[in-house]
């Protein structure tokens, strides 16, 4: 993806940002996977043109208005590729629980029963046939100067997902599977909550 593309923000969007649409694809990069342990780092956001927004927070500095605006507004459709992850973090960063999502991975899980391969550069390559690569996964994200490969990186995360919203849901149709898609997705909040409390590594609450 073009640098030409990709703009880089400190701790917020400008005030100036304007929505290109009424749908974004959201993704984040954290220090690690424990999210009470490990902090967030980057949001990336891209609605609907071809340029993709990396948000940069500094530690402890999460005052973000113009964002949290976007991201609580229920109007506007969130697209990620494993919503939990992210929702999460953005919860317990952020403050916001995201309503009106789209995940990628469990429309992936519905439909394409076939294959256990669910990750993003797989459903990249398998729907688009476009190869992504991931060697920047495991990378310093709280450095204070992001790597232009970084940037890369974190932009491809969300470059492609509005596509892969589009061909999965037609999968989900194709199937009959669109109205246990969304139930799915509109539970994905209390499922934010339930991780946060605890519930995460439990038992899960809906068996005996």
């Amino acid at each position: 993806m073009s640098n030409n593309n990709i703009i880089l923000h400190k701790n917020d969007l400008p005030e100036s940002f304007t929505l290109k649409g009424k749908s974004i694809a959201i993704d984040t990069e954290t220090m690690g996977l424990n999210l009470h342990r490990d902090r967030l780092c980057l949001l990336q956001l891209k609605d609907e043109s071809n340029t993709v927004h990396l948000i940069q927070f500094a530690r402890k500095n999460y005052k973000a208005p113009n964002l949290i605006k976007i991201l609580a507004n229920k109007e506007i459709e969130k697209i990620f590729h494993y919503a939990r992850f992210d929702l999460t973090a953005i919860y317990i960063y952020l403050g916001v629980l995201c309503e009106n999502i789209f995940c990628t991975k469990i429309a992936s899980k519905l439909v394409r029963t076939y294959t256990d391969r669910h990750g993003l550069q797989e459903l990249v390559r398998q729907l688009l046939q476009i190869e992504i690569k991931k060697q920047h996964q495991l990378s310093d994200w709280g450095a204070e100067n992001l790597s232009d490969d970084q940037k890369n990186y974190a932009a491809t995360d969300v470059l492609y997902l509005h596509q892969l919203k589009e061909i999965l849901t037609n999968m989900l149709v194709r199937e009959d599977r669109l109205a246990l898609a969304e139930s799915c997705f509109r539970f994905l909040p209390a499922k934010t909550i339930l991780d946060i409390l605890g519930w995460l590594d439990e038992k899960d609450i809906f068996q005996h």
